[in-house]
């Protein structure tokens, strides 16, 4: 029986450290067209603020930027950003001048006491610089805990920074909702991800609490206990304090992309992620696709799956398949992930038929 062609979306988010989720996207591409050569596949990476922000932006309409920076420590480094000249629009990406990656090897107690964010306030500047009407700052991935400082000192100081970005649009895109103190917030929540022991978390978390003193002071209200101010280890509570406001970043690239529109178009959404857990049903990309498919089924491939099928059936997913049980071992997902991808997707495209897994 001939299987009529789909019109399919491949829209992933990234694949932890494995994969950027451009590079997702054209691995299920690929495995996808093999087994179904008539399908037309739209390719629309997806990004919730983290590493690959500017990326998926830049897959989409172009317009990189890159810049010299100072990095999380003592080095520079070169940091991309996106430029929409059409809507005077900028977009930063946190993660390309003080992410994790940047460190040159694992985080330790030291980087995360020493790492900073002076890079992000340079990117800012340069979009500054550009003329840009709106500054849209992807959160996620930072090596820092210093609440924006090194930020807002690359722009000036507080009362210069909050002066300059008077007339500008500021958004910090991110889906993590935590405040900036307490139990919740940067330093408890996120400092120990980045090389920090008790004792520097708790040294963290007075350093913020000091800070957050001035910041209240530049903006005229308290912003450590808005959702998001904790992001980035406290650079959303630096841009909420210039006057930023926070959205989804799943929602910014959605709608910056006109994902509704790729959606409303499709016979069949993929979607993926390095984990596919109880998390990824709150905020995340794929709950947001799976929230705007409507009748549309949603396939999942993701590094790993630990939601079993009665959940999948509330969100809304038709399936969820893993990369781990693909190729036999985490291991083997992680370090060979592109190939391990393509395969999956190549199995699972043979045998979908009518818009349902045969599986």
């Amino acid at each position: 029986m001939t299987v009529p062609a789909l019109r399919v979306l491949i829209a992933p988010d990234c694949f932890g450290d494995s994969l950027t989720a451009v590079q997702a996207a054209e691995a299920i591409a690929t495995g996808w067209q093999r087994a179904r050569v008539d399908d037309r596949l739209t390719l629309a990476p997806q990004s919730d603020g983290g590493p690959g922000f500017v990326d998926v932006l830049a897959s989409r309409f172009g317009g990189r930027r890159s810049v010299r920076v100072c990095g999380p420590l003592a080095d520079d480094v070169t940091a991309e950003w996106v430029y929409d000249a059409a809507s005077s629009t900028a977009y930063v990406e946190c993660a390309q001048a003080c992410g994790l990656a940047l460190l040159g090897g694992p985080p330790t107690v030291q980087t995360a006491v020493d790492a900073h964010s002076r890079g992000v306030g340079q990117l800012v500047d340069a979009a500054l610089t550009e003329g840009a009407a709106r500054i849209v700052v992807g959160l996620g991935g930072s090596a820092c805990t210093d609440g924006g400082r090194g930020m807002v000192d690359a722009l000036g100081g507080l009362d210069v920074a909050v002066t300059r970005l008077a007339d500008v649009e500021l958004i910090a895109a991110t889906d993590v909702e935590h405040p900036l103190l307490g139990a919740r917030g940067a330093a408890h929540v996120f400092g120990p991800q980045k090389g920090a022991d008790a004792a520097t978390v708790d040294m963290l978390e007075t350093r913020l609490t000091d800070w957050a003193v001035a910041l209240e002071a530049a903006a005229g209200h308290d912003v450590r206990t808005e959702p998001g101010a904790g992001a980035a280890g406290g650079l959303g509570a630096a841009l909420l304090a210039l006057g930023g406001r926070r959205e989804s970043g799943a929602a910014v690239i959605a709608e910056h992309t006109r994902l509704s529109e790729d959606v409303a178009d499709a016979d069949l959404i993929i979607t993926g992620e390095g984990r596919f857990d109880d998390q990824s049903l709150h905020g995340k990309v794929v709950s947001a696709l799976a929230r705007g498919a409507r009748d549309t089924p949603v396939l999942v491939l993701a590094g790993q799956v630990t939601l079993d099928e009665s959940a999948l059936r509330v969100a809304g997913i038709a399936a969820a398949h893993s990369i781990t049980d693909y190729a036999g071992s985490v291991q083997v997902a992680i370090d060979d992930a592109a190939r391990q991808l393509t395969g999956l997707a190549q199995r699972t495209s043979s045998r979908w038929g009518d818009g349902e897994s045969r599986e």
